[in-house]
C-alpha cells in the first residue's frame, strides 16, 4: 500500500481500531522482550563483547537513576530503563523505510504519560501507604488540594504533548526539507533525526524519574517530620 510520510492507516476488528502506530508499538515491545530473553540467557562470568555492551547500557541507566533517586534506584530501574529503551527505539524507527515513529501519534504519547502518572502514585503509595501518601495533597492546608490535582493533570498532559509535538515537528521539518532540497542533504537530516530522537527519549524518561522521585521525597519529608514531632513529644 502506497502512503506518504504523514499518512495513517488502521485495521478494524469490530469496534476495535488497530492503527499503524499501535501495531508498531506492540512490535517494539515484543521485540524488546524477546531480545532481552535471548541475550540475558547467555550471560556469563567472563562476558562477551555483546554482554559488555549491554552491561554498559544498563550501568549508564542505573547511574542516571541513582543520580536523581539514590535510595530507590533498584525499584525505579525497571520502569525508567524500559521507558528509555522503548522510546529510543520508537523515536528512531522512523528513519527505517516503511516504518513510522509511533511517538508522533498523540494517543501513544498519552498512553506513555498515563503510565508515568499512575507510576508516580503507585510508588508513592507503596513507599509510605495510601493514607500518608494522599495526606501530602492536603498540606500545608486542605485548600491546596485542587491546585495539587491540577498540577498532576497538567504535567501529565504536558508530558504527552511535549513528546508528540517534538516528534511530529521533526517529521514535518524532514518532509519540508526533502520537498525543498530533494535528496541533496540526506545525511545531515538523518543525523538531526537521530540526535533529536535520543534527546526526546532522554527528556521524557528523566521527567518521569523526577516526577516519581518528587513523590517519594515528599513522603520521606512527611515521615521525617512525623518522626521529629514524635521525638519532641517524648522529650
Amino acid at each position: 500500500m502506497q502512503k506518504d510520510i504523514m499518512s495513517e492507516w488502521s485495521i478494524s476488528l469490530g469496534p476495535l481500531q488497530l492503527t499503524n502506530s499501535l501495531l508498531t508499538s506492540f512490535g517494539i515491545t515484543l521485540g524488546i522482550v524477546l531480545i532481552s530473553l535471548l541475550l540475558t540467557r547467555k550471560s556469563a562470568l567472563h562476558p562477551s563483547g555483546t554482554q559488555v555492551m549491554l552491561e554498559g547500557i544498563v550501568g549508564s541507566i542505573e547511574d542516571a537513576v541513582h543520580a536523581v533517586q539514590p535510595e530507590h534506584t533498584r525499584q525505579l530501574m525497571p520502569l525508567i530503563g524500559t521507558l528509555w529503551i522503548f522510546l529510543v527505539i520508537a523515536n528512531l524507527i522512523g528513519i527505517i523505510p516503511g516504518f513510522e515513529s509511533p511517538t508522533r501519534d498523540l494517543s501513544i504519547t498519552s498512553a506513555l504519560a498515563m503510565i508515568v502518572f499512575f507510576s508516580v502514585h503507585w510508588f508513592g503509595i507503596r513507599s509510605q501507604g495510601w493514607r500518608a501518601y494522599f495526606n501530602h495533597y492536603l498540606t500545608p492546608t486542605p485548600l491546596m488540594l485542587p491546585f495539587h490535582v491540577i498540577s498532576e493533570l497538567t504535567r501529565t498532559l504536558a508530558l504527552a504533548v511535549r513528546l508528540f509535538g517534538n516528534m511530529m515537528s521533526l517529521e514535518i521539518a524532514a518532509l519540508l526539507v526533502l520537498l525543498v532540497a530533494g535528496f541533496l542533504a540526506p545525511v545531515p537530516l538523518l543525523m538531526l533525526h537521530i540526535v533529536e530522537a535520543l534527546v526526546q527519549a532522554y527528556i521524557f524518561g528523566i521527567l518521569a524519574l523526577i516526577y516519581i522521585a518528587s513523590a517519594l521525597q515528599s513522603q520521606q519529608r512527611h515521615l521525617d517530620k512525623s518522626q521529629t514531632e514524635k521525638g519532641n513529644a517524648h522529650e
